[in-house]
């Protein structure tokens, strides 16, 4: 079987060509968030730089517009790894808010999408969004249950006025799963069930000139999950600015930007150590560009305001504290030609690390963590891009930074060391805590794309990074290489789409734990390896939708296609090749 899908995806890149995936003006619908967004209606001209359509006309019998891009909510198609990605290409120019569609795959795969909406008088807009996707799990690889489901439920309204656009979007999520990646014990059948309960509201108002008051956003989140972890977080945004401002006769004009903001969330936990953390975040970032055709020079500084309190059972008293930061902000551009744009420059600024955010990139977390923002000192880079007879795109940079904070996965032992086996869900050495470190950090990327055809799109991209921390010998659980390549090919008058999608990781460390009983009475007694091996893995995906009526197609998606059970994180192995199957329904 694995010979047959390896050679079956061989066959894939032949036909594709080269394996890539989506032009970089898609990635939004690749990389797709679960807020409604509203239609992108292109501005007066700003300084932000115009990327060139393509294909061009001549080229394409359907050129792509990207002055109005319909970005419809579509579910996840997700990889192997838990926390997947839409994997899946788009028709050209066939968006359409109003679909329904199912699919079945092995391990018991579910999924069920849709999203329903209504232009009403005046151009408001009102819709429903659902989504669903269950499996069973790896149910021959452990003796214990490793079911997971994500749902979400969402209703939305966009308004189109003459001076601009209004978005409000609110939405309930669901994540229900199991702390299955037990590997220093050998528990029966016990319960590791986690759930985690989100609901958001998100408020955006967008003018289309650039004249004083540009934008505003608020979003706000309420989270909850089985251990009784909540977090409350709200974040306000104005973006003020002047554009085209003419400076004298030299053809250079002045763009002046103004960013307002204003964040804060509140994280209290019930078990263990009980953290309980409060941050008041507020920021300032003025900005000058000078900017003449092509080439650009931007001046600018950030501001922070931090009101920070965090507590728990360890602390003798709350910690309090108020702390301001300056962070710069620069970058120019010289655009000898469209082939060639050299750039580079300096940024900084401080991330607040909220429990909502830390389970985006491990859903295995300990429902308990002592969180504290990550401050970026600065951050250098310099770079190469451009865009060669609209064939080939590339974009090449490097940079270095110094970082505070630098925030990144644990694993934890168990927190109760009695001889039983009769314990708590995330107390079998199964779950992360987030951990901090100051410390350099070196990275090189690159990215380009490919449109070899008027049908066929290719694209990659590579990310090395380096840390080198001041306590820790080595970061855990990132990996020192990244990449992701694929392809979407077109065929049958556009009525067959064929996707491909790699995405690959290097060897990544870890710390892991090896438990034995010792004493009497007996007790458990920990051994930790701090330089253990997560290893590296590559993810194969494949995908095909045929259009079978203007509103009726079939698909059919392959995940994992090499069949690598490789882990996410130290015990949880994802699932095998996948193959799920399903119609759509268009209105």
């Amino acid at each position: 079987m694995n010979k047959r899908i390896q050679i079956l995806s061989l066959l894939f890149l032949g036909i594709s060509s080269v394996a890539f995936s989506q032009i970089r003006e898609e990635k939004l619908i690749l990389n797709k968030k679960r807020e409604p967004e509203v239609k992108k209606i292109e501005k007066k001209k700003t300084s932000v730089e115009t990327i060139k359509n393509y294909p061009p006309e001549e080229k394409s019998q359907n050129p792509v517009q990207y002055t109005i891009t319909d970005v419809p909510a579509v579910s996840d198609f997700k990889t192997s790894t838990i926390q997947g990605q839409d994997v899946t290409p788009k028709f050209q120019g066939s968006a359409q808010n109003n679909y329904v569609q199912f699919g079945m795959g092995n391990y018991g795969k579910i999924l069920g999408d849709a999203n329903i909406s209504k232009t009403l008088q005046n151009k408001l807009e009102v819709g429903l969004d659902a989504h669903f996707l269950s499996t069973q799990g790896l149910k021959k690889e452990y003796p214990w249950d490793s079911k997971q489901s994500s749902t979400t439920l969402g209703a939305f309204l966009n308004s189109y006025g003459d001076k601009g656009k209004f978005n409000l979007n609110a939405e309930y999520g669901l994540n229900s799963y199991n702390y299955y990646g037990i590997y220093a014990l050998q528990p029966g059948d016990v319960d590791l069930d986690q759930r985690v309960n989100q609901f958001k509201v998100n408020g955006y108002y967008d003018f289309y000139s650039n004249d004083i008051l540009n934008d505003v956003r608020v979003k706000s989140s309420f989270l909850k999950d089985h251990f009784d972890a909540q977090e409350n977080q709200v974040s306000v945004l104005a973006n003020l600015s002047k554009y085209a401002i003419e400076v004298g006769k030299s053809g250079i004009n002045l763009n002046a930007d103004l960013g307002v903001g204003l964040e804060a969330v509140k994280s209290d936990f019930a078990i263990v150590d009980k953290n309980s953390s409060n941050f008041v975040h507020t920021s300032l970032s003025p900005k000058l560009t000078f900017r003449k055709d092509d080439s650009y020079l931007m001046l600018g500084s950030s501001f922070s305001f931090l009101n920070a309190k965090n507590s728990n059972l360890l602390m003798a008293e709350q910690m309090k504290g108020n702390k301001t930061y300056w962070f710069p902000q620069a970058e120019f551009q010289v655009a000898a030609a469209d082939e060639f744009k050299f750039y580079g420059g300096v940024d900084g600024g401080l991330k607040l690390n909220t429990y909502a955010d830390l389970l985006q990139q491990n859903p295995f977390l300990l429902s308990d963590q002592y969180l504290r923002p990550t401050e970026t000192r600065y951050h250098f880079y310099v770079g190469l891009k451009g865009d060669v007879d609209e064939m080939f795109k590339y974009d090449v940079s490097a940079g270095y930074g110094k970082m505070r904070d630098i925030m990144f996965f644990k694993a934890n032992s168990l927190f109760d060391s009695n001889f039983t086996l009769n314990r708590s869900a995330y107390d079998y050495a199964n779950t992360f805590s987030a951990v901090y470190d100051d410390g350099n950090v070196s990275d090189i990327k690159g990215s380009l794309q490919y449109f070899p055809l008027a049908n066929l799109t290719v694209d990659g991209e590579v990310k090395f990074t380096k840390f080198d921390l001041k306590n820790y010998e080595n970061i855990y659980n990132v990996p020192l290489l990244t990449a992701a390549i694929g392809a979407k090919y077109t065929m049958l008058d556009q009525k067959l789409l064929l996707g491909f999608k790699g995405i690959f990781a290097s060897d990544r460390t870890t710390n892991s734990f090896v438990l034995e009983g010792v004493g009497s009475p007996m007790m458990y007694q920990s051994t930790e390896d701090t330089n253990d091996k997560v290893g590296g893995y590559a993810d194969i995906n494949l995908s095909a939708e045929y259009k079978v009526h203007k509103n009726f197609s079939i698909f059919a998606i392959g995940n994992n296609l090499l069949s690598t059970k490789y882990q996410t994180y130290k015990g949880y192995k994802v699932l095998g090749a996948q193959v799920l199957g399903g119609v759509k329904i268009t209105f």
